[in-house]
Order: structure tokens, then C-alpha cells, then sequence
């Protein structure tokens, strides 16, 4: 089965109804259609694509999976006004996906930014949220790693080649992906760029949405994320944690369990630091054991 039969193209409006939004749809199996979707969110700079490994683990067909470019990314329509890059405005937009696609319930997998949408979703209708799965954050976000995304994200030149990109790829990212050889640095390029008509490479996000980074409490962190927390207390949670990470620490995660009167499941993802690709063997387990149970 090639890229393009794996899933289904869902085009659909957004929430306020000013943008044209894409995601991936990919069905169930014959016998697998009653298990509960997944809605998989991606992080900041990064789109549907970035979930193409887990996909792959976890086997298309296991059960639905709902995979969205959030506005202003991949195959989504950029927003003119930067000021609705934010997570609750995310968020109205996957509430119209799911009701576009008579979706009631979901698993949420949420990377970094995508993780807080849920958050966001499991406090809003909690009755839709059957489980969150969190990559690598949590109610509070390290300054140390907020920094280090300001420092790349936002406009930059287009790259002349796909290696280029790679190159630009593994310098943002090598610290995090412990391991990685040239080969996966191209796969991961080309998941997370673009190529323009003249043959070069960007970034597939609108550089406008470093805009939402700049205050001091950025617009990518929703306020209050211990009330959000608190909130989700009856919703079962997964936290993944990349080794290295500077988003989310050991403490926090502590504090997440403390709080929690049901349990909290954990793993720690090794040679990992902001974030995880979830392809990893230990990732890929304890995401099985979450939707087993």
C-alpha cells in the first residue's frame, strides 16, 4: 500500500470558519472498526507527517487514526492573523474535525504543543476523551527549553537541496535524537519540510508563528495548566519523557503523579530528549500496553 491510499484526505473548515484545514484519515481494519480512534497532534513546527513512524509500529489498520496539519502548518492554510496560534484555537478547530467525521470519542497522542491540546480537550468535553497519551510535556514547560525554541523557530532562508535540509534538521535537532544517522536525518527532513516550485526546501510552518513565543508566557502555553491537570484526574494518562528532555523534567513529572489520585502511567524514552518520535521500541511498547488496557 503506497503514501497516498494509506489514508484518506479529509479538507475541512476551521472552527471560525477563515481557513481551509487538511488531516490525514487512516480506517480501520475489517474487525477493528468499535476500537476507539486515535487523534494524533503534533508539536510546534511540525505537521501530520510527524507521526508516519508511530503509524508504521503501531500497523495501519490497527484502528482508526485521525491525523491533522494544525493551522499554519503542512497542507493547512496559514492563518493572516498570527494572534490565533494558540492552543485553545487549535482546539476549537479538532472539536469541528471530529464532529466533521462523526468522531464522539478519541485517544489523544499529543507531541509537545500537541500534548497540551489535549490537556485542553480532556478539560473541556471530558466525556470525548477516552485516554491522553503526552510526548515529552506536561503542566509545566521548562524556560530552559522554551529559550531553546525560540532560538530557531520563526523565518529562515529556504535550503537549496534535500541534504541541506537534513543538515539544518540534524543541527536543531541532534541533541535530542541520540544515534541518528544521515539517513534518518533525510527522512526526518522530509517530514517536517516542504519543497518549493524552484526546487529548494523550507520548513513547512508559517514563520508567523514564532509570534506566539515571544511574551514571557507564551501563547503555546495555555495559563493555569495545574487546573487543566487537576481536571483530568478520571481520564487515563500515558507520560512519555525523552531523556534529555528540556521541556519536560523529573520533577514535574513527579508532580504530575502526586496529584493524580488514579494511576499514571510513565516511560522514559533513552538516547531521547525534546521529542521523542515515538518509534522507539520502548515508546512503541508502552503505548501498546496504554490502548490494551
Amino acid at each position: 500500500m503506497t503514501r497516498a491510499t494509506l489514508y484518506r484526505e479529509v479538507r475541512y473548515r476551521s472552527a471560525d470558519d477563515r481557513l481551509d484545514l487538511f488531516a490525514r484519515d487512516l480506517p480501520a481494519g475489517k474487525g477493528d472498526e468499535k476500537r476507539i480512534p486515535l487523534l494524533m497532534m503534533h508539536g510546534l513546527t511540525r505537521n501530520s507527517a510527524d507521526f508516519e513512524p508511530l503509524i508504521a509500529a503501531l500497523g495501519a489498520g490497527n484502528r482508526r487514526m485521525v491525523v491533522p496539519d494544525q493551522r499554519g502548518r503542512g497542507q493547512s492554510e496559514y492563518d493572516p492573523d498570527p494572534g490565533n496560534y494558540r492552543p485553545d484555537v487549535y482546539v476549537q478547530d479538532m472539536w469541528v474535525l471530529l464532529d466533521r467525521l462523526g468522531i464522539d470519542r478519541v485517544i489523544c497522542i499529543g507531541t509537545s504543543m500537541g500534548g497540551l491540546m489535549a490537556m485542553v480537550m480532556g478539560a473541556e468535553q471530558p466525556n470525548r476523551i477516552a485516554g491522553i497519551i503526552l510526548n515529552d510535556v506536561g503542566p509545566e514547560v521548562s524556560e530552559e527549553g522554551l529559550d531553546r525554541i525560540r532560538g530557531y523557530v520563526g523565518p529562515s532562508e529556504p535550503m537549496g537541496s534535500w541534504e541541506e535540509a537534513a543538515a539544518r534538521c540534524e543541527a536543531i535537532n541532534g541533541g535530542a535524537m541520540i544515534g541518528y544517522r544521515s539517513d534518518d536525518w533525510l527522512a526526518f527532513a522530509k517530514r517536517t519540510c516542504e519543497e518549493l516550485p524552484d526546487g529548494r526546501v523550507r520548513f513547512a510552518y508559517d514563520p508567523a508563528i514564532s509570534a506566539s513565543m515571544e511574551d514571557e508566557q507564551p501563547a503555546t502555553v495555555p495559563p493555569d495548566l495545574w487546573t487543566l491537570w487537576d481536571a483530568l484526574d478520571p481520564i487515563p494518562v500515558l507520560a512519555l519523557r525523552g531523556e534529555f528532555s528540556d521541556i519536560l523534567t523529573q520533577q514535574t513529572l513527579a508532580k504530575m503523579a502526586r496529584r493524580r489520585s488514579g494511576k499514571m502511567d510513565y516511560t522514559e524514552v533513552s538516547d531521547r530528549g525534546h521529542a521523542p518520535l515515538l518509534d522507539e521500541p520502548i515508546a512503541v511498547a508502552a503505548i501498546r500496553r496504554f490502548l490494551a488496557r
